[in-house]
């Protein structure tokens, strides 16, 4: 059975949807709280995701191998984030990713039919979920250009700007394999913007 969402994270991850209080009733019971512990891992390379998570505290990150072996972070996720693999979930295609608690970490997850079903019955939780993909699909192409067209202080400044928390809370290794620069290059970078 599900566990309710707490109101106070509900109401953050709903907030600007224009989800109305009744609405809100019927997607309380879809999501269940579940916890990680650090270096759980929330899907592995191979399976095909059956369901998604809001991170409420924690930090997550998805990674691949890559040809030579090494691990690369793909995506960094935080407090308020959709941590999914939307290939996997919506075509049933085994994942290339894995997904990775860095931290403890609280989620609420949600299963592929209950999200179907409230996709196709509540228009206002169609239009947010639609608005996350979208959102997803944005930063992600920003951050694929990024790295072809910015310098690696820029897209650490960028992120810096936009998830400060991340910076704060995750090893420089994954944050530099995330921002395409080796470690070395990324302690420079930060020394350099400490002594501006």
């Amino acid at each position: 059975m599900a566990i309710l969402l707490e109101p106070h994270f509900l109401t953050q991850v709903f907030a600007s949807s224009g989800i109305t209080q009744q609405e809100l009733e019927q997607i309380r019971p879809q999501y269940k709280k579940v916890t990680f512990q650090k270096n759980d891992y929330l899907l592995r390379e191979g399976q095909v995701e059956k369901k998604y998570w809001f991170v409420e505290t924690g930090f997550v990150r998805s990674y691949v191998i890559d040809t030579e072996g090494n691990d690369i972070t793909f995506n960094l996720y935080a407090s308020g984030d959709v941590v999914i693999d939307y290939p996997s979930i919506f075509f049933f295609m085994p994942t290339r990713e894995n997904i990775q608690a860095l931290t403890d970490c609280v989620c609420w997850e949600i299963g592929f039919d209950a999200f179907q079903t409230m996709f196709n019955t509540i228009t206002n939780y169609r239009e947010q979920q639609r608005g996350l993909l979208v959102g997803s699909y944005f930063a992600l192409k920003e951050h694929s250009i990024s790295l072809i067209a910015d310098q690696a202080k820029e897209r650490y400044l960028k992120l810096l700007k936009s998830k400060p928390n991340i910076i704060q809370n995750v090893s420089l290794k994954h944050i530099a394999t995330f921002l395409g620069v080796t470690d070395t290059s990324l302690s420079r970078i930060r020394k350099e913007i400490s002594t501006e």
